[in-house]
């Protein structure tokens, strides 16, 4: 590979946000009474402010090696004693640019691609002087690999978002990390930060995790994080500081080489439980782990280039890369169809009709993160204490775990006030009600809130199923009503399902999309249609499955016949955690408005009618050999026109594909980028299949149902040619 076979890539993507290398000589602070020399420090930086952060491509890496490699010719002539690597505010560097790696064409030029990031990274470890990186922010991916590439590391104890997470995009960390990584900290460490952390909702570590796990070598605060970071550097030049890493193996130990099996086979178990191996990254990740253990580093290099070559031409990262791109990072922030947000009334304060679970998670969330006061009210007192006890008890949880201040904690709690009467409710902004799933339920409490409420404020549900349109039909101000459909658990699930009702008006909505907003959640705006879009597909999904097992399939094969697309978990794992009471009352929602698509179970309503939680035993599902209890079967009846596991899920790939081709036909959303985001964070449909529309555009159900697929050809479902 020659530089003008580089130069030629970074040539293809003249567009390219260039994250710039500006190089500034610092001279050493003194130790012992004498400034060890001259330090290059690089400050990566795009020219943008924090909320674009810098990223990798062919340009960026181009001129970082060009620095790179004239600081190596300035330290040989002994001119610079060290170099440090920092970043603009908040970002060391945030990872690939995945915009150019999505649009790289054939194999050839994701090598081109992997191999630059090597060629680049080798020259920052091998200056010939000790290299620095200064964790100053957001480390992902590439821009971690180029801190484990360093001599040295800093982190600051402000710093989020640390990671090696490309198993969760379709990929390896392929420029060293794989490498680098499970040698500095171990490989029951490394396999945490490389495969368990991504396959866990993506889930990143702060400055401290980072430290505490030895990815680090020394942490400082925020403040004066850069100025600590120089200094350190100059004592370490100096020889007065030598870093010891605890947790640091040598591949080579017998006992080490041991660990590093029994990480491996760790993690193809817990791989296999996450993804059913239906996408290629994480397995990948741990082959080249495990064959590394053996390999120089070179040798390694030499392996992460061709798997990451193979792994971005494969249908699963170009999926990955539309869902996490495209969708979660665009669309999310820019919602279809949302009015102007100048339209939104400010709100100050918030009232919640119900202390239960739910209505309870919901004060805590509005208490959080708008800081505005919140009352909650329900029927009798006792309710009301347990609902703010359920929310003080939450926020001590959060105080103990370190991740909120005394300070916050005690605003947060202050906030939270409880009531047996909706009087409370007089000078609110926002009410929502969180009651039971009972139409004539909802609307007595509509009634009896806007006998209270001023004519400004907004009334919200949060029904999961129910008409929002027959909710607001008795009101004197339909358009106030709007559904705000939550998941839950409310602080984890991302998704927030806006419902327009035919009266909603412009301004109620407006400040809907403003509150999800300020909620830290992704908002999609749907029409008032039964149970909208999760539930529907879910449902739909669950349906299918179900009535297979009615029909004579045996549970374990119907129960895991989805296995391909791997989901998060099994229909009948899923139904279980829901609530089978819960599920079968949607169910029969749907049953009413749709009719036999969605098919009522008499198996599942005689296991609800017997106090009968779950189709499997829990012990057994915990124990990892599902089965079903003597007694339960006895409640239940079979057919007998079993289907194969291939049956089973190509059934139900086909009746997912007419159900969102007839929400499409009937408006429920904007497009199936809508269907695919709300799949994606609000029931944690795998990236990797790029959303629900693709992943039936790949399987071909969408063309034997609808004659056509839902997403243009090449979007999120074909690999680029080679």
């Amino acid at each position: 590979m020659s530089a003008a076979d580089f130069r030629k890539l970074a040539d293809l993507f003249p567009n390219e946000t260039v994250t710039h290398s500006y190089v500034q000589d610092v001279e050493l602070p003194a130790v012992d009474g004498k400034s060890p020399g001259t330090f290059a420090l690089i400050t990566l930086d795009n020219g943008l402010d924090h909320t674009k952060p810098t990223t990798l491509g062919p340009n960026t890496l181009l001129e970082l090696g060009t620095v790179l490699e004239a600081l190596k010719e300035r330290a040989r002539r002994g001119e610079i004693v060290g170099v440090g690597v920092t970043g603009k505010p908040y970002f060391l560097v945030a990872g690939a640019d995945l915009s150019t790696v999505k649009s790289v064409s054939g194999r050839e030029q994701g090598l081109w691609m992997a191999q630059l990031g090597h060629e680049v990274y080798s020259t920052l470890a091998d200056l010939g002087v000790p290299s620095f990186a200064f964790i100053n922010g957001v480390a992902l991916g590439g821009g971690l690999e180029i801190a484990l590439q360093s001599t040295y590391r800093t982190v600051s104890s402000g710093a989020g978002a640390l990671g090696l997470p490309e198993a969760f995009i379709g990929l390896i960390p392929g420029w060293g990390g794989v490498y680098i990584l499970p040698r500095l900290i171990g490989p029951e460490n490394a396999l945490k930060v490389m495969i368990e952390n991504p396959l866990s909702n993506n889930r990143t570590l702060t400055g401290p995790q980072a430290y505490e796990l030895g990815v680090a070598d020394a942490m400082f605060e925020p403040a004066d994080f850069l100025e600590q970071s120089v200094a350190w550097a100059a004592q370490v030049i100096a020889g007065a500081v030598a870093p010891e890493r605890a947790n640091a193996v040598d591949p080579a130990d017998p006992q080490v080489a041991t660990r590093w099996a029994a990480a491996v086979a760790r993690g193809r178990a817990f791989v296999e439980a996450k993804t059913s191996n239906a996408s290629p990254a994480p397995a990948k990740v741990l082959e080249v782990l495990d064959a590394n253990r053996t390999m120089t580093q070179a040798q390694s290099a030499e392996l992460e280039c061709e798997t990451l070559a193979d792994l971005m031409q494969t249908p699963e990262f170009r999926s990955t890369v539309y869902a996490f791109l495209d969708l979660v990072q665009r669309r999310a922030k820019r919602p279809a169809g949302a009015p102007d947000s100048k339209l939104a009334r400010p709100v100050g304060k918030v009232g919640v009709v119900g202390a239960g679970l739910m209505a309870s998670q919901l004060a805590l969330l509005f208490a959080r993160q708008l800081k505005v006061p919140v009352v909650m009210t329900d029927i009798d007192q006792g309710r009301v204490d347990k609902g703010v006890g359920y929310v003080h008890a939450e926020v001590d949880k959060l105080l103990a775990k370190g991740r909120i201040s005394s300070d916050a904690a005690n605003r947060t709690k202050a906030l939270v006030s409880g009531s047996v009467s909706k009087e409370g409710f007089a000078d609110a902004d926002f009410v929502i009600e969180a009651v039971f799933e009972e139409l004539s339920v909802k609307k007595q409490v509509f009634k009896e809130v806007e006998a209270i409420v001023s004519p400004e404020c907004i009334l919200a549900t949060n029904t999961s199923a129910l008409s929002v349109t027959a909710m607001s039909a008795d009101l004197e101000h339909p358009e106030r009503l709007v559904g705000f459909h939550f998941f839950n658990p409310v602080a984890v699930m991302p998704l927030l399902e806006i419902v327009r009702a035919p009266k909603t008006d412009d301004a109620v909505l407006a400040t809907a999309f403003e509150l999800a907003k300020g909620l830290k959640k992704s908002a999609v705006l749907v029409k008032d249609a039964a149970a909208f879009v999760v539930n529907r597909v879910l449902l739909r999904l669950m349906g299918e499955v179900t009535a297979a097992f009615d029909e004579g399939t045996p549970a374990e094969v119907a129960d895991n016949a989805l296995r391909p697309m791997g989901l998060p978990m099994t229909p009948f794992v899923l139904g279980a955690m829901v609530g089978l009471p819960v599920a079968q009352h949607v169910q029969e929602s749907l049953h009413a408005a749709f009719g036999d698509r969605f098919r009522v179970s008499k198996n599942l309503q005689a296991l609800i009618e017997n106090g009968v939680t779950s189709i499997w035993d829990p012990a057994s599902v915990a124990a990892g050999n599902p089965s079903i209890p003597a007694e339960t079967l006895a409640l239940m009846s079979f057919g007998t026109t079993p289907s194969t596991a291939a049956e089973v899920l190509r059934r139900t790939q086909d009746a997912l594909a007419e159900e969102i081709g007839l929400m499409l036909e009937e408006g429920v959303v904007a497009g199936p980028e809508d269907i695919d985001l709300c799949m994606i964070v609000g029931a944690g449909w795998p990236m990797f299949l790029g959303g629900i529309s693709p992943y039936l555009d790949r399987v071909g159900a969408s063309e034997r149902v609808n004659g056509r697929k839902f997403l243009a050809p090449g979007v999120a479902s074909e690999p680029a040619s080679a």
